[in-house]
């Protein structure tokens, strides 16, 4: 029986932070697993087993109790943050596409309260985050995310240099996908309501005496559930075409 080697334990310790931080950077923002509606333990067990799965990847000389490694694990966790907050931009595109849907189909004032953004959110946005959430489960996104992370520590052990400008500059523009994608996701329905909205110009200047508001409200909330009912077989689509991008972005931070 062997006893524990002690000259050992500082490169152990050091694995351990370094994937405890890069798992805890991913997990503070990456959708589902930054989620306030699950529980805090599981949020904590899940980043507890994954840093032991992860641990032996991140092995390096350094000691992390000197200020090298405390460098090296703030680096660590805006490696994990920077992947994590590229996947959330997608979701927000999502999320923003059905607020532009329900503001369009006169919804806008019905909202729900939305615990991961900490106020108050149209009912329509909350149903679409659901539906891609749902979605990602299906396709294994959230195990394609860990086996990145995986990667990560073998393009970007800790040591090297963390993200640099570029990739900082690289995720920044990636916010303008933000309203692109979001208006990928909300156009077929847009378009739809936009017809309905011109007929009832159209009406008006025929009839001014009409009562547009009282006529129009319920007939363009009336159509705009068929338009939505008809333009979700594009949100698979859309979502796959802003995860695409996500991807590539994320395989080129950490130079995959």
């Amino acid at each position: 029986m062997t006893g524990l080697d002690l000259a050992q334990l500082p490169a152990w310790m050091g694995s351990l932070f370094w994937a405890l931080a890069r798992v805890s950077g991913l997990c503070l923002v990456a959708p589902i697993f930054s989620a306030t509606v699950i529980s805090a333990r599981i949020r904590v067990g899940v980043v507890v087993v994954l840093t032991l799965v992860l641990a032996p990847m991140a092995s390096a000389t350094i000691d992390p109790l000197s200020a090298e490694g405390v460098a090296t694990m703030a680096g660590q966790v805006l490696i994990g943050a920077a992947i994590g907050f590229v996947l959330k931009l997608v979701f927000e595109a999502v999320s923003l596409g059905g607020t532009l849907i329900a503001q369009s189909m006169s919804l806008g004032f019905a909202e729900v309260v939305n615990p991961q953004a900490g106020g108050s959110s149209p009912v329509l946005s909350q149903f679409y985050l659901i539906l891609v959430t749902l979605l990602f489960l299906v396709m294994d996104g959230h195990l394609r995310l860990i086996a990145l992370l995986a990667d990560s520590f073998h393009t970007l052990p800790p040591g090297v240099p963390a993200i640099n400008a570029n990739g900082l500059h690289a995720v920044a523009s990636f916010g303008a996908e933000l309203f692109a994608g979001s208006v990928r996701v909300a156009l077929p329905a847009m378009t739809s309501l936009l017809v309905v909205n011109i007929g009832f110009a159209a009406i008006s200047r025929a009839a001014p005496s009409m009562n547009l508001f009282a006529v129009g409200f319920p007939i363009t909330v009336s159509l705009g559930f068929v338009a939505l009912w008809l333009s979700l077989r594009s949100l698979p689509g859309a979502f796959e075409a802003l995860q695409g991008d996500a991807w590539s972005l994320m395989r080129n931070l950490i130079g995959s």
